[in-house]
C-alpha cells in the first residue's frame, strides 16, 4: 500500500509533486521510481476509482463488460509514493508550491501536472439534465456507455444523431467510433435501413489526418451516415427528443436548426481544470504552456505536464501519454541534476477507430499530421480497417494499460533525442 498522507498533514514538501492520478500521473510516476528509486513522489488524487477510459466506447458497443474498464484507486496507485486523496485548489509557481482544497500545501522541487481536462457538460443547454433517458447518452459519461448500449439494441427505427464538438477533446475518434460501432450492429440486425444516421461535428473535415479519411468515407457511405460539418450542439431537450444545431457558413454567418431525433450520442465541450485555465500557467487557449518536444513548461523550468491538460499541438489519447511519460521522466530528472535536457516527444498520439465489430483503422500520428506507425506495414496498414488493429484494442490494450503503461514498463515508448 502507498502512503497514504491525511488532511493533517499540513506543510508537506516532496522532490517531486504529481498532481493527478489518471494515466498520465501515474505513469510518469512509474517511470521517475524505474530512473531514480530514491526519489521522494507524491501523486495528489482524490478519485476512489481508476478508469481505463478507452475501454468506455467498446462498453458502448456492447463488446467490453463495463467491470473492466475501472480499478479502485488504491489498486493501481504505486505503493512508493505519497497519495493525497484531496483536489489541488491552486498552484503558486513562485514559491513552489500546490494548495489543495483544504488549504493545507504541499512544497516541490518539481512539479508535475497532469489532472486530465474537465467535460463542460453545461456548454450544451440540457444536455446534464438529458443524459440518461430518452435516448440521451453519451461515452464519456462514467457509466454512460452501458445505456449507450441498451438504446442501440432497442432503436428499430427512427432517426439516430452523433455530435463532436469543437476541438481540442479527449480522444478526437471516439465521437465517430461510437456511430460506427453502433451502425455496424444495427447493419447486423438487419435495422439500418429504417434509421435516419447523422453526424453532426463542430469542425470542417472528418478527421484531422488526411490519410486515414478514405477509409472512414468508405464505412460512412457503407453505412449511409449524412454528415453535417460545422454543424455545433447547443441544446437539447430530451422530453421532447429535440436538439438544437449552429451551423457555421464560410463566411461566418450562424443559423440554428432543431433536429428531432430517437437517439442522441452527444459529446460536452472540454476544457482544462479551473486551477490551469485560470492561472498563469496556462496558454492563451487555457491549456497548460508546455514546450512540444521537452513537455517542460515554456517559463519555468521545474514545471512539467503531460495528458489531456496539454496546449501541445497532440491528439489527447492515452497513447500520448504512454509516449510522454518517459519523456517527462528523463527531464525532469536531468532538471534535477542541472543536466540538459535531451528526451524529445514527437507529438505521437494513436487513435484505434472501431469501425466495425472485428475491424479497426488505427490512426497513429504526431505533431502536424505525421504518420508514426508502431508496425510495419505488413504487419498493419493503419490507413485501412484492419482485424490485426482490432484483435491489438479488444484483446491485448487493456492488459497492457493495466500491467504494463501504469507500472511504467515502456513497451515502445522510447523517447527521441533532442539535439541541445
Amino acid at each position: 500500500m502507498s502512503n497514504s498522507a491525511t488532511e493533517q498533514d499540513k506543510n508537506k514538501h516532496h522532490t517531486v509533486v504529481i498532481v493527478g492520478g489518471g494515466a498520465a500521473g501515474i505513469s510518469v510516476a512509474s517511470s521517475l521510481h524505474k530512473r531514480d528509486s530514491s526519489l521522494d513522489i507524491a501523486i495528489i488524487e482524490p478519485a476512489q476509482k481508476h478508469h481505463y477510459q478507452p475501454g468506455w466506447t467498446m462498453v458502448g458497443g456492447g463488446i467490453f463488460k463495463p467491470e473492466i474498464t475501472s480499478k479502485p484507486m488504491s489498486s493501481v496507485m504505486p505503493g512508493f509514493v505519497s497519495w493525497y486523496k484531496q483536489s489541488v485548489s491552486s498552484v503558486d509557481e513562485e514559491n513552489n508550491r500546490v494548495t489543495l482544497a483544504d488549504g493545507s500545501s504541499i512544497g516541490y522541487q518539481a512539479l508535475v501536472l497532469a489532472p486530465g481536462l474537465e467535460l463542460n457538460w453545461n456548454g450544451i443547454d440540457g444536455l446534464k439534465e438529458a443524459l440518461g433517458s430518452n435516448g440521451v447518452t453519451s461515452n464519456y459519461q462514467e457509466g454512460m456507455a452501458r445505456y449507450t448500449w441498451e438504446t442501440v439494441q432497442n432503436l428499430k427505427s427512427g432517426r439516430a444523431l452523433f455530435s463532436q464538438p469543437p476541438m481540442p477533446i479527449k480522444c478526437a475518434g471516439a465521437p465517430q467510433k461510437a456511430m460506427y460501432l453502433s451502425s455496424d450492429y444495427w447493419l447486423r440486425n438487419n435495422v439500418l435501413n429504417n434509421l435516419d444516421i447523422q453526424f453532426h461535428n463542430a469542425g470542417a473535415v472528418l478527421f484531422g489526418v488526411p490519410d486515414y479519411v478514405p477509409a472512414l468515407e468508405s464505412y460512412i457511405e457503407k453505412y449511409g451516415i449524412g454528415l453535417n460539418y460545422q454543424s455545433n450542439l447547443v441544446s437539447v431537450n430530451g422530453p421532447c427528443r429535440k436538439a438544437i444545431f449552429r451551423r457555421t457558413d464560410a463566411d461566418g454567418n450562424t443559423e440554428d436548426r432543431e433536429i428531432g431525433f430517437d437517439m442522441l450520442h452527444a459529446v460536452p465541450p472540454q476544457r482544462a481544470p479551473e486551477f490551469i485555465r485560470k492561472s498563469p500557467l496556462a496558454n492563451e487557449g487555457g491549456w497548460l504552456d508546455l514546450e512540444d518536444d521537452t513537455l517542460c513548461h515554456k517559463r519555468h523550468t521545474n514545471i512539467f505536464g503531460l495528458g489531456d491538460v496539454s496546449g501541445t499541438g497532440n491528439a489527447k489519447t492515452a497513447a500520448a501519454v504512454r509516449k510522454q511519460a518517459p519523456v517527462v521522466a528523463e527531464n525532469l530528472i536531468a532538471s534535477l541534476r542541472n543536466q540538459p535536457m535531451t528526451a524529445a516527444y514527437l507529438g505521437y498520439g494513436s487513435c484505434p477507430l472501431t469501425v466495425e465489430n472485428g475491424r479497426i483503422v488505427l490512426a497513429e500520428f504526431g505533431y502536424g499530421g505525421a504518420l508514426q506507425p508502431t508496425f510495419p506495414s505488413w504487419i498493419n496498414d493503419g490507413t485501412k480497417a484492419t482485424k490485426a488493429a482490432w484483435f491489438l484494442k479488444a484483446k491485448q490494450l487493456p492488459a497492457l494499460y493495466w500491467h504494463v503503461m501504469l507500472k511504467g514498463h515502456e513497451w515502445l515508448a522510447k523517447p527521441a533525442s533532442r539535439s541541445i
